[in-house]
């Protein structure tokens, strides 16, 4: 099953990493990052009279803006758009010629996406932890770290590269992970967003207190497409909870009906990357909503 190699490759990656740095400087590092972070919002926030805003009622997260959830929360349907350069049902996308991945993550910007997402997987996905970073750099709207979250460590780094969010993904961790996971997001002002592909799943990721759920028209396990699911499985997820549908999302049809079905946000990684014109492939689908 593709999802258990991912896993493992995953696994052995962070191994490699500890390797380099200390699981303890990581923490540190992050930690630090975060704290710059507060006291810099706390002032904003003294200068302009405003309050605490979305995170202030999380706990640990009080005092963070979590931008990647203040975008997905904006009037209409929010596109995530992904920088992908390969997957392991289709092959290589984009050939490497044309995996100028700044670029494309600045055309989405300017294409009026809300948030970025960045495969940093290296052997199945092609992706790298160096374009995650470079694309924080280029862009000023939240990046999420598109990877497979098996350790504590890979949160922390993901701070450090940059990034705005992380993806946890249910059926690679229990809900107790879960929750301990969501809990060092937010103390590190990341949003999680957690993505489910059934209802036992579902109720995993609420349990743990997710804020966002993302549910994955595709079965990772066996690479089967059910796009009906994330319209399906919308009705199990409570109304305040941000909700995103991902994967096999190809026409504006698809997503007026994600919309019609309350849906805050779509992730497209495949469809945008296949067309040579990624603003105009972004504003079709978007149909009349710009």
């Amino acid at each position: 099953m593709i999802l258990d190699d991912l896993a493992a490759e995953a696994r052995l990656r962070v191994e490699q990493s500890k390797a380099r740095v200390a699981p303890e400087q990581m923490e540190r590092a992050a930690r630090k990052l975060a704290g710059q972070e507060r006291i810099q919002a706390g002032q904003e926030r003294t200068l302009t009279g405003a309050g605490f805003g979305a995170g202030s009622e999380f706990g640990a997260g009080a005092g963070f803006g979590f931008a990647f959830e203040q975008a997905l929360r904006q009037p209409g349907i929010q596109f995530i758009c992904e920088v992908k350069k390969a997957s392991p049902s289709k092959g290589q996308i984009v050939p490497d010629e044309a995996f100028r991945y700044m670029d494309i993550a600045r055309e989405y910007e300017e294409a009026g996406a809300a948030a970025v997402s960045v495969l940093t997987e290296p052997k199945y996905f092609l992706g790298s932890d160096r374009y995650l970073a470079e694309i924080v750099q280029a862009v000023s709207i939240p990046v999420l770290r598109k990877d497979f979250t098996v350790d504590a460590f890979q949160i922390h780094e993901a701070k450090v590269l940059g990034a705005a969010a992380v993806l946890l993904i249910c059926a690679l961790l229990d809900t107790g992970i879960l929750r301990e996971y969501i809990g060092i997001c937010d103390q590190l002002g990341l949003s999680a967003l957690v993505e489910a592909h059934d209802e036992r799943e579902i109720e995993s990721a609420l349990a743990a207190g997710a804020r966002v759920v993302g549910v994955n028209n595709r079965n990772l396990k066996d690479f089967t497409m059910d796009p009906e699911r994330s319209i399906r499985l919308r009705e199990r997820v409570p109304k305040e909870i941000l909700y995103v549908a991902e994967s096999g999302i190809q026409t504006a049809l698809d997503v007026e009906r994600l919309c019609s079905a309350g849906v805050n946000g779509v992730l497209i990684g495949e469809t945008l990357m296949r067309s040579p014109d990624k603003k105009k492939m972004l504003d079709e689908l978007r149909g009349e909503r710009r």
